[in-house]
């Protein structure tokens, strides 16, 4: 059973019509105790990195998805859900991320149209399963002002006047800047390739 963390994000819909078109049974997640039955489990995100950590922690979460990934859990966080994986983010400075992955989520600057929204190509740097059977360079749909800098668990990167995370894994964690979602055809494949794990 996959378990989908519902803490209220606004693409919480859109993950639940991709793993049922994929056949995929799942439940939603709003307690710690439902958190431990899942075998693996799915953060969404969308919105604002503070209002998440804030809710999350309301439902007293924190802990049980640390314990979660550390017990071996597969684990895929979906863009805002990526990067709750890392130790902070600019967008809310006064709040602690997960701190399971080392860094800090950075907001774009320049003369660049911020949001990040719509298509563009990743490349991937390593070796992914979310990525298998995608072709060399596949185009994804992104809706994001923030993003994690390249770094060790990056597996795929994407450039947007600079070169940042769109993949990350790290033993069981996964996790993903774009919306596979929203992504079509190739989003399926890489959500079916986490639930096929």
């Amino acid at each position: 059973m996959i378990g989908i963390i519902d803490y209220g994000a606004g693409n919480l819909r859109s993950v639940q019509n991709t793993l049922a078109e994929i056949g995929a049974a799942y439940r939603l997640i709003h307690t710690p105790e439902q958190l431990r039955s899942a075998a693996k489990v799915i953060l969404p995100g969308v919105g604002h990195f503070g209002q998440m950590m804030r809710a999350l922690d309301m439902m007293e979460m924190r802990d049980p998805i640390r314990r979660t990934i550390a017990a071996g859990v597969p684990f895929l966080g979906i863009c805002l859900g990526l990067q709750a994986m890392y130790e902070r983010s600019e967008e809310a400075p006064e709040l602690e991320g997960f701190g399971i992955l080392p860094g800090e989520v950075k907001r774009f600057h320049g003369d660049l149209r911020v949001p990040h929204m719509g298509w563009n190509e990743i490349s991937p740097r390593a070796e992914t399963v979310l990525l298998n059977n995608l072709g060399p360079r596949p185009y994804l749909y992104f809706a994001h002002s923030y993003y994690v800098p390249v770094g060790p668990a990056t597996a795929a990167s994407c450039e947007y006047g600079v070169s940042y995370t769109a993949v990350v894994e790290s033993g069981n964690l996964f996790g993903v800047q774009f919306h596979p979602e929203k992504s079509g055809a190739l989003g399926l494949r890489i959500v079916k390739n986490f639930v096929d794990l």
